[in-house]
């Protein structure tokens, strides 16, 4: 039988969960947790089997996130982050992708993507500059995904405005220390990132409205319908099975700790109906959010793998039921947390990390549902959204 990424990180959970608070001591993944990762081949379930990849499907890849993320925040975190990288790096120019792998397959790539340079061009490629925040697991990275938009012969930014997706090897960018001082995921080391007067050829860059659309994969010759899932699908859900899986790790500690609880009035939590109640209804929740993340996935990959051309309301509702998966399971956790009493909050006490993990990630830019539930809706009238902003994570 074949070993998978989720049975490696089965068979470690006691050395993941035991790095947890080794990882918010430093401030990023200590060695020994970004090696289990990297063994356990967590970081190539969806990099391309010519690079030593498993091409897994995506719900395979989310539940080995969520399993890890149960283990440790920080942990789960960084394989939702890192490991959708080199889904989108498949689909980049081939002479890219061997400079990254050729010669080494482990090799990770950090990101983030908010368009916060500006690529001027010059023969041959371009130059670019900006400062990014929120690099998660970059020290333990040699490339980077970084968003830009494209920039006239003076700099300034190009109209209309192109999101740009840049690729630089580790040499091209400096990581800023002590720019990661945060209540939670503070293991996942999400610093700033410098770029100054970088070089880039114009085979390293990706539009990123060809990733919307569907475009960047069949120009690639990809035919693995893991490859055509949305962008709107693929990249959230890495964020999102972190999440589920943080709160999942919240209820195993939580059921743990109160097992054997006596409450200040001398009533046994398990003789408790009310805390039982709660505590029913928000594993539940927590289950609710689990399946309806999942479910999204795979509808997604089945209609990719019937070669569906997917509009933009069935992305705008995949990622209402994302976005909203993250908060029924964070909203859940906050419910059993409210029930645990004041020492469920000692620092010694694993529910309360996992509390804050849980709430830090909810704070993505991914999770904001403003917008995505506006445009869902507006989508389910049948009106076509206006350009802007309330497309743009769509």
């Amino acid at each position: 039988m074949t070993t998978t990424a989720l049975d490696a990180i089965t068979e470690r959970a006691d050395e993941i969960r035991a790095q947890g608070v080794v990882n918010e001591r430093l401030g990023k993944l200590s060695d020994t947790a970004a090696k289990t990762l990297r063994d356990a081949g967590v970081i190539r379930m969806l990099q391309p089997a010519t690079y030593g990849g498993a091409e897994a499907h995506p719900v395979e890849w989310a539940e080995t996130v969520m399993a890890t993320a149960a283990l440790d925040g920080s942990t789960g975190w960084v394989a939702g982050i890192v490991g959708i990288h080199p889904w989108e790096m498949a689909m980049a120019d081939p002479k890219v992708q061997e400079e990254v792998w050729g010669a080494d397959h482990d090799v990770w790539i950090a990101s983030p993507y908010a368009p916060m340079g500006i690529l001027r061009p010059v023969e041959g490629g371009y130059v670019f500059n900006g400062r990014w925040q929120f690099s998660s697991g970059t020290d333990h990275c040699d490339w980077i995904f970084l968003g830009a938009f494209l920039g006239d012969e003076n700099g300034d930014m190009a109209k209309p405005p192109q999101n740009i997706h840049v690729i630089l090897p580790r040499s091209d960018y400096e990581i800023v220390d002590d720019t990661w001082d945060v209540v939670g995921l503070r293991g996942t080391g999400s610093k700033d990132i410098v770029v100054k007067d970088a070089f880039i050829p114009s085979y390293r860059i990706i539009h990123n409205a060809k990733l919307v659309d569907g475009t960047q994969p069949k120009d690639a010759g990809l035919t693995n319908p893991l490859y055509h899932v949305p962008f709107s699908c693929a990249f959230p859900l890495g964020i999102t099975s972190a999440v589920i899986g943080i709160a999942e790790g919240a209820l195993a500690h939580h059921l743990a700790y109160q097992r054997t609880r006596v409450q200040i009035t001398g009533t046994k939590v398990k003789d408790d109906p009310y805390v039982l109640y709660a505590i029913g209804e928000a594993a539940g929740e927590i289950a609710a959010s689990r399946a309806a993340l999942l479910d999204n996935a795979n509808r997604m990959y089945d209609l990719a793998a019937a070669g569906h051309e997917f509009s933009f309301e069935e992305r705008a509702l995949g990622r209402r039921n994302q976005t909203q998966a993250a908060w029924r399971a964070v909203r859940a956790v906050d419910e059993i947390v409210a029930r645990s009493g004041g020492n469920a909050m000692r620092m010694d006490n694993p529910l309360q990390r996992f509390w804050r993990d849980a709430h830090m990630g909810l704070t993505h830019a991914i999770h904001v549902p403003g917008s995505i539930n506006h445009v869902a809706a507006l989508s389910q009238l049948g009106i076509e959204p206006p350009p802007g902003p309330m497309r743009s994570m769509i």
